[in-house]
């Protein structure tokens, strides 16, 4: 962090779902910003986990966790009924995600270093037609989600079982935000994935997208940063990947645009 005050007076919006946004929050008030959270994706449990407890784990060769929700809400089922094999690596995308499978004690874990994403997962040899042509391959994700690591594993030869844990759901009411917006508490936003800016879009109530696409916003990858911009968002900033790299481009944009706290719209 290069100026811990380069966020005074700035509120921000997190979007990320409610379990996620902690990290993102804590780290905006060290700045001297101030957090407003408001998930564009609501996280919820199914309510008939029986899939995920009998998932068929012997004999798979990966099991991918979408998201650090994923890890959750289908570990908090299946640890309680058995020990996850010790033959049988976990992938995900992001570090959050990997860090959380390790707490739960899955000491193989695949994960990309430098993007975080399904595509750079993919990229990876542990991924590979060479490593997966004929093998069991389980996909732990929430319901609908991009089909981009299912249908490549098919084309690589695997045998590829999606194992729904969780459910999204979009928020029932935008008029919150436009509050926070008009009392002068956001100066910024804060979008990590494609589906918070359908929601937003799609948001009931929402009857200040316009000055909402007048702010900064940050996205901490190149295909959401461009959604971003196809939706009319006018200043859109692409940051480095996860939290540190949307707390580094936060600091870095308003240490030359200070926030003024009084700014109504």
């Amino acid at each position: 962090m290069k100026d811990r005050g380069a966020l005074a007076g700035c509120g921000v919006l997190v979007s990320r779902p409610r379990a996620q946004a902690a990290a993102l929050a804590d780290a905006l008030r060290a700045a001297g910003g101030e957090p407003f959270e408001f998930p564009l994706i609501d996280i919820e449990a199914l309510a008939d986990m029986s899939a995920v407890a009998a998932a068929d784990l012997d004999g798979a060769a990966l099991a991918v966790f979408v998201s650090a929700n994923a890890v959750r809400h289908a570990l908090d089922t299946i640890l309680p009924l058995r020990d996850w094999p010790a033959a049988l690596p976990a992938a995900t995308v992001g570090e959050q995600s990997a860090q959380a499978l390790r707490t739960r004690g899955i000491a193989r874990v695949i994960t990309p270093q430098h993007r975080y994403d399904s595509e750079a997962l993919l990229e990876l040899p542990e991924l590979s037609a060479a490593a997966l042509a004929g093998r069991r391959v389980l996909i732990f994700r929430g319901d609908g989600g991009r089909e981009l690591l299912g249908d490549t594993l098919r084309a690589r030869g695997a045998t590829v079982e999606f194992i729904t844990c969780y459910r999204r759901l979009p928020p029932g009411d935008g008029a919150p935000l436009c509050a926070a917006l008009r009392a002068g508490r956001l100066h910024a936003l804060t979008i990590t994935s494609s589906e918070s800016l359908r929601n937003l879009a799609a948001l009931p109530g929402l009857d200040c997208l316009d000055a909402l696409q007048a702010l900064p916003l940050f996205a901490p990858h190149a295909r959401i940063a461009e959604q971003a911009r196809e939706r009319g968002f006018r200043r859109v900033i692409e940051t480095a990947p996860a939290d540190t790299g949307l707390l580094a481009g936060l600091t870095d944009y308003f240490s030359s645009h200070p926030c003024d706290p009084k700014r109504t719209t």
